[in-house]
């Protein structure tokens, strides 16, 4: 069973498909495997209801990218610490669209390849959307914006930053947006701007639970000016988000650096 396991693990490697290596490193079957990917299991801890736990939060660490382990009793209890997992995620680079051939777009992108995503650049003008403009993107795509959403695979991980700010691609983009599962989706522009685009949205039939998705104005409030501090602030925002922390200012805060940032890369 565990050379089936490893060289199914091997094959998803292969062919970029997520999948968890779940190994119990604490508990009465230390050693012991279990593989999660999205539409299969395989192996066994031991117990059918501790394989069933454990899947659970495999699944939702690999929706994630994320690697950390979990503690359970024998049964797959959530609270007693009889067993220790280890999860490891092997998932694709997750995704970052970038909307709007514009200077911002070129420093997102580049500072988006820097984080380890795979970065589209869309605009549906061709004379803006080049290599030459945007060397650090792994794709450039003409076409409007909602459309190539409509098609594009999107996950928890997806990253969607809409830098236009103009109605005319925003709406129909943060709309399309809006239907899918993208775990940060920012839009560039005042607050006069977000707000009208808001009320035209909710015009759209959007809700407001579903207006709060939405980062906007996009980024933190660090003072940005150029394109690269507004790279800088929009990448600390998705950081910010992805993690659970509070954007604050370390020296402002007294919990241990280390152990904030051990939670937040296991958390489901």
């Amino acid at each position: 069973m565990t050379g089936s396991l490893f060289g199914e693990l091997a094959r998803a490697i292969r062919e970029a498909r997520p999948v968890a290596l779940v190994t119990a490193i604490r508990g009465p079957n230390a050693g012991s495997k279990l593989l999660v990917s999205e539409a299969d299991v395989l192996g066994t801890l031991g117990d059918d209801d501790l394989d069933r736990a454990a899947e659970t939060d495999a699944r939702g660490m690999l929706e994630l990218g994320a690697t950390g382990t979990r503690t359970y009793g024998a049964a797959g209890e959530r609270r007693p610490e009889d067993v220790e997992l280890f999860v490891e995620s092997f998932a694709p680079p997750p995704r970052m669209y970038v909307f709007g051939a514009i200077d911002f777009a070129a420093a997102v992108s580049r500072v988006g390849k820097f984080l380890g995503y795979r970065v589209t650049v869309c605009d549906p003008r061709e004379r803006f959307a080049t290599k030459a403009r945007f060397p650090d993107a792994d794709e450039i795509v003409v076409e409007w914006p909602d459309e190539f959403l409509a098609g594009a695979e999107v996950d928890r991980r997806t990253v969607i930053c809409a830098l236009t700010h103009d109605p005319k691609f925003d709406v129909p983009l943060l709309k399309a947006a809006l239907a899918t599962p993208a775990g940060y989706i920012g839009a560039m522009g005042s607050r006069r701007t977000h707000a009208k685009r808001s009320d035209q949205l909710l015009g759209e039939g959007v809700t407001e639970a579903q207006l709060s998705r939405i980062a906007g104005p996009i980024g933190l409030d660090i003072g940005a000016r150029t394109p690269e501090e507004v790279a800088v602030s929009i990448a600390a925002e998705i950081i910010a988000l992805r993690t659970g922390a509070s954007g604050e200012r370390l020296l402002a805060t007294t919990t241990s650096i280390h152990e904030r940032s051990a939670e937040a890369t296991a958390r489901p």
